[in-house]
């Protein structure tokens, strides 16, 4: 198999011209880290979703949401709907990093967190439809 290059499929991540994208209307999507140690991909989100402006960071996971223990070991797990940034961190609920939602809560970027098994979750987050939970 023969690989293909990644400047084929996708352009390196440059601020200003992911700026330009989302003035001319299009969809931004950003993939991977920034490739600094230390620095997880959560964070990286929230970075990027700061330089950029962007109105909400949409983390499409395993789980269709945040819920107060892990839904699949504990039956009984109950989904947050919506959840603070501030309850998000004391709470330790895992499915971003603690710097991750510090960087957002300072910036004021809500995160939406949903399934990205469930078919058109996409296009429901995008529509604003209530899906998964919303952490602000």
């Amino acid at each position: 198999m023969t690989a293909i290059p990644m400047d084929r499929i996708a352009e390196p991540f440059i601020q200003r011209r992911a700026t330009q994208h989302l003035e001319r209307g299009r969809v931004v999507i950003f993939v991977a880290g920034t490739g600094n140690p230390y620095c997880t991909t959560d964070y990286a989100s929230a970075l990027r979703a700061n330089e950029v402006g962007a109105d909400i960071i949409l983390k499409a996971t395993k789980v269709d949401g945040i819920y107060d223990k892990d839904p699949v070991k504990h039956k009984d797990a109950k989904r947050y709907k919506k959840v603070s940034f501030a309850e998000a961190i004391s709470k330790r609920l895992g499915v971003m990093d603690a710097e991750a939602f510090s960087l957002c809560e300072a910036n004021r970027i809500p995160i939406l967190v949903f399934s990205m098994n469930q078919k058109e979750s996409v296009r429901s987050a995008i529509k604003g439809e209530n899906i998964g939970t919303l952490v602000s």
